[in-house]
C-alpha cells in the first residue's frame, strides 16, 4: 500500500506539475519518498538505469532531430504539398493527413509526430477556411494515428525500446515483426477514425490560398540534408544491429550531425539560419530525470507485488492458447497503461513477462503484446502517456478545448476495435513468419 500510494502522488505530480516543477523533478521526488522509505534500495537505481538508459537517450536525440527539421522548414514543407495532393476532396486529405501523421511516428517517435505536426495542421487547416468542427476532427485523427502507428520500428516509440532492449530484441527483427503488423494497425485506425468523423469531412476545399511548399523551406542546406540523412541512418540502425551498438549512440550521431550542420559548425555559426541553442534548449531533457524517477517508482510497486499478480495473470493466459494469451496480454497491458501511464507499464509488464516463465513461443507473442497494448492503449484515457496530455495542452493554446470526458469518449469507441485488429494480426504474422523463413 505505500508503494501504491507514493506510485499514486508521483503520477498526479507528474500530471499537474505544481509551480512549473516539470515532469523530471516531479517523478524524482517520489523516487526520492521511494528510496526513504525503503521500497527501494541505492542498488536498484542502477537496475533500472541499465533498463531505460538507451530508451532515454534515444528519445531526446530524436526529439533534437524533429526539432531541428521543423525549424528549417521539413514538416510545413511535407504538410503543403499533402494539402496540395489533396486537389481539393476533403476525404482525400483526411487520409493524406493520416498517412502523414503515421510516417513521422514510424520516423520522429509519436511524440514528435504529435506534438510537431499539430500547429503546423492548424496553421493549414485556418487556410482552407475550415470551420471549427472540422478542424477538431482533423487535429484529433492526427494526434490518434500518432499512436496507433507507432509500432513500426524500435525507434517509433519509447515504449518499443524498452522492450526491445530489455529482451534483446534486434532493430531488424523487430521490424521484420512489426511492421506489417502496423499496416493493419494503420488501416484498423483509418477505418475507424473514418467512420468516426466522415460527417464532419467537407466534400471539397479550395486550395488556392494554399502557399507553395518551397516557400515554407527556412535552411535550404539543412533541407538538403534531410533525406539523405534519414535513410543513412535508416540503414545505420540495421548494420549496426548485428554488433550491439546503442541505438541511443547511433541516433545521436545523426543528432550531432544535424546540429553541426544547422549551426554551421565549421564556420564558426555564420551564415546559420536556426537558432541552435534556442532549439536545444526545448529538448525534453526533463525526460532523462523522468526516466530515472518514475520507472523506479514502478520498480518498487513490482517488487511490492505487482509483478507477481501480473504474472499469475499471463500464466493463466498463456494456458488459453496462443490467440486468448495475445489478446489478453495486450490489452491487459492496454488497461494498466490507461490509468497508469504507458511508460511505467511496460517496465511492470516486461518483469511480468519475465517473472512469469512462459514457453518462448508464447513469450514472444506477449513481448510484442505488450509493447503494441501500451503503444495504443493510453489512447483510451488523456493520462495514458505524456504525449497525450502535452498534445492536450498545444491544443488548448492554440483555441482546441478537449474535455477529458470528451477525449475519454473518442478513445472508448477507437481504441478497442484498433488493438483488437493488430493483435490479431501479430498471432497471424508471427503463424505465417516460420513459413517464409
Amino acid at each position: 500500500m505505500l508503494a501504491f500510494a507514493i506510485f499514486v502522488a508521483t503520477l498526479a505530480l507528474v500530471i499537474w506539475q505544481p509551480r512549473g516543477l516539470g515532469i523530471g523533478w516531479s517523478a524524482l521526488a517520489g523516487a526520492g519518498v521511494a528510496l526513504l522509505t525503503g521500497v527501494v534500495h541505492w542498488t536498484d537505481i542502477a537496475t533500472v538505469w541499465q533498463i531505460v538508459w538507451d530508451a532515454t537517450f534515444t528519445f531526446v536525440a530524436l526529439i533534437i532531430i524533429s526539432l531541428v527539421l521543423d525549424e528549417a522548414g521539413f514538416f510545413s514543407w511535407a504538410a503543403l504539398h499533402v494539402a496540395r495532393w489533396g486537389k481539393g476532396c476533403g476525404h482525400r486529405l483526411f487520409f493524406l493527413i493520416l498517412a502523414l501523421g503515421a510516417a513521422m511516428s514510424a520516423f520522429f517517435a509519436n511524440d514528435g509526430a504529435a506534438l510537431l505536426l499539430t500547429p503546423i495542421m492548424i496553421a493549414i487547416l485556418a487556410r482552407l477556411d475550415f470551420p471549427t468542427r472540422t478542424t477538431l476532427a482533423f487535429l484529433i485523427a492526427t494526434g490518434f494515428v500518432a499512436d496507433t502507428t507507432s509500432l513500426p520500428l524500435i525507434i517509433s516509440n519509447l515504449v518499443n525500446i524498452v522492450s526491445a532492449n530489455y529482451f534483446q530484441i534486434s532493430f531488424g527483427h523487430y521490424a521484420l515483426v512489426m511492421a506489417p503488423v502496423n499496416l493493419v494497425s494503420l488501416a484498423a485506425t483509418l477505418i475507424v477514425l473514418w467512420l468516426m468523423f466522415r460527417r464532419h469531412i467537407p466534400t471539397r476545399y479550395p486550395i488556392a490560398g494554399l502557399q507553395d511548399p518551397a516557400s515554407a523551406i527556412r535552411d535550404h542546406g539543412v533541407f538538403r540534408a534531410a533525406f539523405p540523412l534519414l535513410a543513412i541512418l535508416l540503414l545505420a540502425y540495421f548494420a549496426t544491429a548485428p554488433f550491439g551498438v546503442p541505438v541511443s549512440l547511433v541516433t545521436g550521431a545523426a543528432a550531432l550531425l544535424l546540429t553541426a550542420l544547422a549551426g554551421r559548425w565549421w564556420r564558426a555559426g555564420r551564415g546559420a539560419v536556426i537558432p541552435v541553442a534556442a532549439t536545444l534548449r526545448h529538448a525534453p531533457w526533463q525526460i532523462v530525470l523522468f526516466s530515472i524517477g518514475m520507472y523506479l517508482v514502478v520498480y518498487g510497486l513490482g517488487k511490492a507485488g505487482l509483478t507477481d499478480a501480473g504474472a499469475h495473470a499471463l500464466q493463466w493466459l498463456a494456458r488459453q492458447g496462443d490467440l486468448i494469451a495475445t489478446i489478453g496480454a495486450g490489452f491487459l497491458a492496454a488497461l494498466i497503461a490507461s490509468v497508469m501511464n504507458n511508460l511505467p507499464s511496460t517496465l511492470l509488464g516486461a518483469l511480468a513477462i519475465e517473472q512469469a516463465h512462459l514457453p518462448a513461443g508464447t513469450q514472444e507473442l506477449m513481448v510484442y503484446a505488450n509493447v503494441i497494448g501500451n503503444d495504443l492503449g493510453p489512447k483510451l484515457t488523456p493520462i495514458g502517456s505524456l504525449a497525450t496530455l502535452l498534445w492536450l495542452h498545444v491544443l488548448a493554446r492554440k483555441g482546441y478545448r478537449i474535455s477529458w470526458g470528451q477525449y475519454m469518449k473518442i478513445g472508448l469507441l477507437i481504441t478497442p476495435p484498433v488493438l483488437l485488429a493488430t493483435l490479431v494480426a501479430l498471432v497471424g504474422w508471427k503463424q505465417v513468419l516460420p513459413v517464409l523463413n
